[in-house]
């Protein structure tokens, strides 16, 4: 299991791929295999059954996994940008790399 600096609601941009330029929380993220569902990035659609949840059926769309490599975190002062960490004692923060902001 990898740890990743993105978390869960987070603010991210999509920076390469069919998504590209698109921004969203983040719903899930598979430390397992490096991916990462965004709210309203990367729709399929898909058939489904009718069940307690979807009672007609039919075709929905959803949002599917994206790697993880293909988002970036979205900083208040500077935009899409990479994730660093600082360490005061025994606190640990996550700082923007390109302003050195705390996020």
């Amino acid at each position: 299991m990898v740890k990743y600096k993105i978390k869960k609601n987070d603010t991210v941009k999509v920076v390469c791929g069919k998504d590209k330029g698109k921004t969203g929380k983040v719903v899930k993220i598979d430390s397992n295999k490096g991916r990462v569902v965004v709210q309203g990035v990367n729709l399929v659609k898909k058939a489904m059954k009718p069940k307690s949840q979807n009672e007609k059926g039919g075709i929905v769309s959803i949002e599917a996994a994206m790697d993880i490599s293909n988002v970036r975190m979205i900083c208040k002062k500077c935009g899409p940008t990479r994730l660093g960490f600082k360490v005061d004692g025994k606190e640990k923060t996550r700082i923007c790399k390109k302003c050195g902001d705390t996020i």
